[in-house]
């Protein structure tokens, strides 16, 4: 049972960075995927970004191409979301999450563990 947290959440101006970091307890975390995820009020649960077991295949949402950046280090266990030309929308909830397979996915539902999230706030 990989168990998950998320840190690093938090107010930031638009244009401003933020870095978020998810934490894994439990597990082999170097074996799977990651991914992170928001929810804004309201609406669905979407993809932001994964990252495979190794680090060599990434993955990003069209809207955040260009401005977010995922990492990870296997030794520490963590999975980093680099945030940068933060926009109000991009205000929501985010989360991690563990896939249990050999490829990452933008599918939520194919993601086996979740933290519990993060909140986001980006003023204009």
């Amino acid at each position: 049972q990989v168990q998950l947290v998320e840190s690093g959440g938090g107010l930031v101006h638009a244009g401003g960075s933020l870095r978020l970091s998810c934490a894994a307890s439990r597990g082999t975390f170097s074996n799977y995927p990651m991914g992170w995820f928001r929810q804004a009020p309201g609406k669905e649960r979407e993809f932001v970004s994964s990252i495979g077991p190794s680090g060599a295949n990434t993955g990003y949402a069209d809207s955040v191409t260009g401005r977010f950046t995922i990492s990870r280090d296997n030794a520490k266990n963590t999975v980093y979301l680099q945030m940068n030309s933060l926009k109000p929308e991009d205000t929501a909830i985010y989360y991690c999450a563990a896939r249990v397979s050999r490829f990452w996915t933008n599918t939520p539902s194919s993601y086996d563990y979740w933290g519990p999230g993060t909140q986001v706030t980006v003023s204009s």
